[in-house]
């Protein structure tokens, strides 16, 4: 069974990446959610006057790789410890279902004992703008350029 979920870990470059390349993902796509403009560009959610984040939409088969899996990689991918000062790059996970909201409470319980806890913020599906094209799958088309991973950029 087909389902969506909604990351936002940081620049949606290589969060976008990482997350495609998981078995059982069968579609990555860059956007923007958490705002209160409407139909917002990159350059409205860099301004930081938009309230969007910059997020990473995984629709993924449930059959072969569980939401509780894509919590695990969204954690292992970033500095879930704060949001360096912008809204664009909050750390965030959007969930779609109550099963999805189940399953990151559980994971942000567990790590709020831990040394530096997480400042995700959980919220229910309300919003997602795809990112301009130029954005997606932009980690794949810079190695196919032959310019090497984003981390280079």
């Amino acid at each position: 069974m087909n389902e969506k979920a909604l990351f936002g870990a940081g620049c949606f470059w290589s969060v976008e990446e990482s997350f495609r390349l998981m078995k059982g993902v069968l579609s990555t796509r860059a956007g923007y959610a958490g705002g209160h403009l409407q139909n917002p560009s990159y350059e409205d959610v860099c301004s930081g006057n938009s309230g969007h984040t910059e997020v990473v939409e995984v629709t993924f088969d449930s059959k072969e790789i569980h939401f509780k899996d894509l919590i695990d990689k969204f954690f292992s991918i970033h500095d879930s410890t704060g949001n360096h000062g912008k809204s664009q790059y909050q750390s965030v996970i959007i969930y779609f279902s109550p099963e999805q909201e189940t399953a990151a409470l559980a994971k942000l319980s567990d790590l709020k004992s831990s040394a530096r806890p997480p400042s995700t913020i959980l919220i229910p599906f309300t919003f997602f703008q795809p990112a301009e094209e130029r954005h997606q799958k932009y980690a794949l088309k810079r190695k196919q350029l032959g310019h090497g991973s984003v981390t280079q950029l």
